[in-house]
């Protein structure tokens, strides 16, 4: 029986079992399939991590130390993916993919979401090389420069209104003629004089070389007019896959509440509507999707973790 199964081992499933193992958890185990990391192995600088400010050190190199850190304190890996937990009783069943189960008392998901790709020319081929999907993350590179911005949602409209205080123009495009975020995002934007929105239009092709991208073809849905645009900034904001599965049963009903978009409800100390079931990092409701958020989701989880051991104890 384990203290606690940490499913997924991002910034948020590493700092639980941190937190855990360190708070006096003898028998924690993190399940992750590859090595543990999560998405900010991809990039290529980090800026914004408080205390990390090292120009020729990686996100790979950045990780590496916590998966130190966190097995030096006795947290366990097991490289086995999750098929689904469940829970019976008192207690969780973890079952994996080779069909085997581990029982635990407490569980933490932290399986995150990927932002969904557009699907336009080039995408794939400059992302992490002009494209992004991460405004806080990527926007002071191209300070006081024009950047383009796809989508229409609140997310999107957010990011660009981040993106109009460093960026000298921001052009955001969207496919249709209204947008999809909230009046008062909207408002926010169209008083913003560095904002321009290109509506009925979609990005037909990021293009550029060994040194990046260099702009993006803009395709009017309604004439076929294409505008091509020279920036070195494109961000994608086209929605999340919430990485779920582990949380729904057999039948493919979720084992707690989950909003209309598959994030996980969780009230402020990242407990679930499942008693001793938490959720921590980019798998939440509202979560903000940074290293340094999902690293504090994870520290409030163990701790409750902890707290509910020892009242089980």
């Amino acid at each position: 029986m384990l203290d606690c199964a940490i499913i997924g081992g991002g910034p948020a499933g590493l700092t639980a079992g941190l937190y855990t193992t360190r708070g006096g958890l003898k028998n924690v185990t993190m399940f992750e399939m590859g090595m543990p990391g999560g998405q900010i192995t991809q990039s290529s600088e980090i800026e914004n991590y408080p205390g990390f400010f090292e120009h020729d050190k990686t996100g790979m190199d950045f990780m590496n130390t916590w998966q130190k850190q966190c097995f030096h304190f006795g947290l366990k890996h097991e490289m086995k993916k999750v098929e689904r937990v469940s829970k019976t009783g008192e207690h969780f069943t973890v079952t994996l993919e080779s069909g085997e189960s581990v029982e635990a008392m407490t569980v933490v998901v932290c399986t995150g979401s990927t932002p969904k790709r557009a699907g336009f020319k080039g995408e794939d081929a400059f992302f992490g090389k002009g494209v992004s999907t991460c405004a806080t993350c990527d926007g002071f590179f191209y300070k006081d420069k024009p950047v383009t911005v796809l989508g229409g949602g609140d997310t999107a409209l957010e990011e660009a209104l981040y993106l109009s205080n460093i960026c000298s123009d921001v052009y955001v495009v969207h496919r249709r003629d209204t947008f999809r975020a909230a009046p008062p995002t909207i408002e926010r934007i169209e008083k913003k004089s560095n904002i321009h929105l290109i509506t009925d239009s979609v990005i037909e092709e990021a293009y550029g070389d060994t040194m990046g991208l260099a702009g993006v073809k803009i395709r009017n849905v309604k004439t076929d007019e294409l505008t091509q645009m020279e920036n070195t900034g494109l961000f994608v904001f086209v929605g999340h896959n919430v990485q779920n599965e582990v949380l729904k049963d057999e039948n493919g009903a979720f084992i707690c509440d989950v909003n209309d978009w598959g994030q996980v409800i969780v009230d402020l100390s990242m407990k679930t509507s499942v008693e001793g079931l938490y959720a921590a990092g980019d798998i939440r409701i509202e979560a903000p999707k940074q290293v340094v958020s999902a690293a504090g989701d994870g520290a409030v989880a163990a701790l409750q973790v902890i707290s509910t051991i020892q009242e089980q104890a």
